[in-house]
């Protein structure tokens, strides 16, 4: 072989050099690659997002979406349809969560099915199909993060991808608008997109427009940025009724509550502490133990909200993978290989993702730690206001540097 001459490979070792300390920030991959937290929220823009927002095809971010656009005469067609069918059910207290001025008059029946009074997840409107609080698989975990994405989540998807595991990501309209390249990444990586609204309001204080408004507009975020249009969505706070449950049905999308939850949104307040979530984790797996899942599995509300929330979700991974038999995302768990509108894209069923997959695989051979990574690495608290797989792998079909390719993406096989 001959050598290459010493300009040559002095020239590569330069771009190697620089390379190695350059930043993409323009594409999903690049963005990925992305490993300091400080960089990671730094604001970016991202052109198909700065020209929607220009042109006024959304609200401003982080503002209630309490009306839909003027200009938005898609929507309004679609919500005056909707609206003459709206069960007769009225708004309960504030989007900040004060019912104070509601509950003393509402009936101990609980005729609307409202969550937040007596976690109820059955409707009592007839038509409308019970919500996902638990799967339907024994000893499985439907596993989920909520409030994402989070602008220095790179950190935790590494974890998860390095374990080839999937989980169900429920992302906020004005963070997907703000860290784009990161909401790209969860389709990226295989994981599952559900609605988590546009400004994370108790959804039961808006009226019908904004009950809409809140979850189309989150809806078109996340279509426009990733190509998929989701078919799930989570109330913040569990916060929903048989109105709100009836229009978010009615945009196809199926409500997905808890009956486990870590506590780990709480820290700070109302004296909830890190031991406070170690307990919430702890008394899950200890009830996997006890065989309270042999013949159902488990949602647990966890969250992508900051440093802490992605940490401790990784420190208790690995107790989590053995105490449950398999960890799956919850669409899995439910079979339901469609998870999008669209059909060019596929999950695989339960028994294609966990034939060679329980969770205790997902830790074979990487030495895990109860402190995988170290909590200096999911870093940066809230993304909340920004500018801007192991033995079974996925073939994904399509660059993962553009765009137009996230549209095309199909989980086309899942392979050992």
């Amino acid at each position: 072989m001959l050598a290459a001459p010493l300009s040559t490979v002095l020239h590569l070792c330069l771009l190697l050099a620089t390379g190695a300390h350059a930043q993409d920030r323009t594409t999903e991959q690049g963005e990925a690659a992305v490993t300091n937290p400080s960089a990671e929220c730094t604001p970016y823009s991202y052109p198909p997002v700065a020209a929607a927002v220009a042109a006024g095809q959304f609200p401003p971010i982080w503002t209630n979406a309490s009306k839909l656009l003027p200009n938005d005469t898609e929507a309004r067609a679609k919500f005056l349809v909707i609206n003459g069918s709206v069960p007769a059910i009225s708004p309960k207290g504030t989007l900040s969560g004060d019912f104070s001025n509601f509950t003393p008059s509402y009936p101990p029946s609980d005729p609307d099915c409202w969550w937040t009074y007596h976690q109820c997840v059955n409707p009592k409107l007839n038509g409308l199909s019970a919500d996902v609080a638990s799967v339907p698989e024994p000893r499985t975990l439907g596993y989920g993060f909520d409030d994402g994405p989070n602008c220095s989540h790179n950190a935790f998807y590494d974890y998860l991808r390095d374990r080839k595991q999937l989980a169900t990501m429920f992302y906020i309209g004005s963070n997907v608008l703000d860290w784009p390249l990161e909401a790209q990444r969860a389709v990226v990586d295989g994981h599952e997109i559900c609605v988590h609204t546009w400004s994370h309001n108790y959804m039961t204080a808006f009226s019908n427009e904004g009950v809409f408004a809140e979850l189309w507009y989150s809806m078109k975020a996340i279509k426009l940025v990733t190509g998929v249009t989701p078919r799930c969505w989570r109330p913040p706070f569990g916060d929903v009724d048989d109105r709100v449950r009836y229009i978010a049905a009615q945009l196809g999308l199926e409500t997905v509550l808890w009956k486990y939850d870590s506590f780990d949104w709480k820290v700070g307040t109302a004296g909830v502490t890190q031991d406070t979530v170690a307990e919430n984790y702890k008394a899950l797996i200890d009830d996997v133990k006890a065989g309270v899942f042999n013949a159902i599995g488990a949602i647990m509300l966890t969250h992508e909200l900051n440093a802490f929330t992605m940490q401790a979700a990784i420190d208790n991974y690995p107790q989590l993978a053995k105490a449950f038999n398999h960890i799956v995302p919850i669409a899995v768990a439910q079979n339901r290989s469609q998870p999008y509108a669209e059909s060019n894209y596929t999950m695989p069923s339960f028994e294609q993702y966990t034939a060679n997959h329980s969770a205790a695989t997902s830790l074979n051979g990487l030495n895990d730690t109860s402190n995988g990574v170290g909590s200096g690495k999911a870093a940066q608290a809230s993304s909340s206001n920004g500018a801007s797989s192991g033995a079974v792998q996925r073939r994904l079909l399509g660059s993962r540097s553009a765009l137009g390719s996230v549209v095309g993406w199909v989980v086309a096989s899942w392979l050992m």
